[in-house]
């Protein structure tokens, strides 16, 4: 009944936003991106700027919003949600894929890491979603997977899926435990390629980045190898930092945009907590000790933002390969392709870029929020960045 909801609640979405049938995220053009407001950033994005410029990547949403006012644990409001990231779209679950996994700061939670740092391998999708609701999720991934056939009685037996979180008890019932097992099945479901909604969308509905608005962002990078192309795409769940360190294409835009920052009336105003999760997905042949070293360069592209990865913070990031189809094979010697490390720093590169710039989509997308106890976190304004920008002369006109 609550996917049921979810269809029909879509369709009049769409067609209230669209005025047509076309699905939302084939329309989301309309809304602005950190390059649209002129804001530069190195390297060359895929056609999407989107982690689904990797071929046969695909991104999900569940969004819960409801409720406004007191805070009432078990009713609301809620602020909160499901995103999932299935490396190979529907084949994800049988067909896993090369990954590396690093902890920045280790305040935070990834299930399943343990299982890819010994085997190399992520085995099924990437979930993210809300500190409280990690079990949950997790559990659900298993029941999804049960209900689609696996584990099969010949093979496949056992699962520990890789769910990830961020806090989002500012804005969010979190202790209410409001995301249920149908909300992973639908973010899982509805999974798609092309334009990624981003902003206060799935896990990222309530989160806070900078003590703007934060949540769900992305970006890719394209380049070369002796003549053979490739994609880097990042997709992030932004929940870190504080307000002066915020840095935007080198300007330190938050300590020029010092109004209204989220925590202020808090006890813990100057403190940077919060998390940042960050999945990394690339078709260039990488195997798992490659890919954690990729994993490690997303902190080099938080730190052009600003971040310094607080005590409180929880920056865990994962990355994987598309490439070598078939690696898992139980029953015969694989053959793979490897990219040689003395060729390997283009993929370093579009990684650094390509983090920076998915963060700063995310805090572009996210619109002005307030959640339990009337708590409000303003979205970046746009005009103001632009200002910013130009006063240091590095708006893109």
């Amino acid at each position: 009944m609550r996917r049921l909801f979810y269809k029909i609640a879509l369709l009049f979405y769409t067609v209230l936003l669209t005025g047509s049938l076309i699905p939302a995220q084939d329309k989301l053009s309309v809304k602005p991106r950190a390059r649209d407001l002129g804001v530069p950033f190195d390297g060359t994005p895929g056609p999407l700027n989107a982690i689904t410029d990797v071929p046969g990547v695909t991104v999900g949403h569940t969004t819960l919003i409801s409720g406004e006012g007191k805070l009432q644990i078990g009713k609301g409001p809620v602020r909160t949600g499901v995103t999932a990231i299935l490396p190979r779209g529907k084949d994800t679950m049988s067909n896993p894929v090369f990954a590396g996994w690093w902890s920045l700061n280790g305040n935070g939670e990834m299930t399943g890491t343990t299982w890819v740092e010994e085997s190399g391998f992520l085995e099924g999708p990437v979930m993210i979603t809300n500190t409280h609701s990690v079990g949950v999720v997790r559990d659900a991934v298993i029941q999804w997977r049960v209900n689609h056939g696996q584990p099969d009685p010949t093979g496949y037996w056992w699962s520990l899926p890789v769910v990830a979180e961020t806090w989002d008890g500012w804005l969010n019932d979190i202790n209410g435990f409001h995301v249920q097992p149908e909300d992973a099945f639908h973010a899982i479901d509805s999974a798609h390629s092309g334009p990624v909604e981003e902003g206060a969308v799935g896990g990222g509905t309530g989160m806070v980045c900078n003590e703007f608005k934060g949540g769900i962002g992305t970006s890719s990078r394209k380049f070369e190898i002796k003549g053979a192309s490739y994609t880097v795409g990042v997709l992030v769940q932004c929940n870190y930092g504080v307000r002066p360190n915020l840095r935007i294409a080198g300007v330190p835009v938050g300590k020029e945009i010092p109004e209204d920052a989220a925590y202020s009336s808090a006890s813990f105003g100057e403190l940077d907590r919060g998390s940042i999760i960050v999945v990394v997905a690339t078709d260039a042949p990488l195997i798992s000790h490659q890919l954690k070293r990729l994993a490690r360069r997303v902190s080099l592209g938080l730190g052009r933002d600003g971040s310094i990865s607080g005590n409180g913070s929880g920056d865990i990031f994962i990355a994987f390969s598309t490439a070598n189809s078939g690696a898992d094979g139980a029953d015969h010697v694989v053959e793979l392709k490897m990219l040689p490390n003395d060729l390997i720093e283009p993929v370093f590169a579009s990684t650094v870029q390509a983090t920076e710039e998915a963060v700063i989509n995310a805090m572009v997308a996210a619109e002005t929020m307030t959640g339990i106890e009337n708590h409000r976190v303003v979205a970046l304004p746009h005009d103001r960045l632009r200002e910013v920008l130009r006063k240091y002369n590095r708006l893109v006109q």
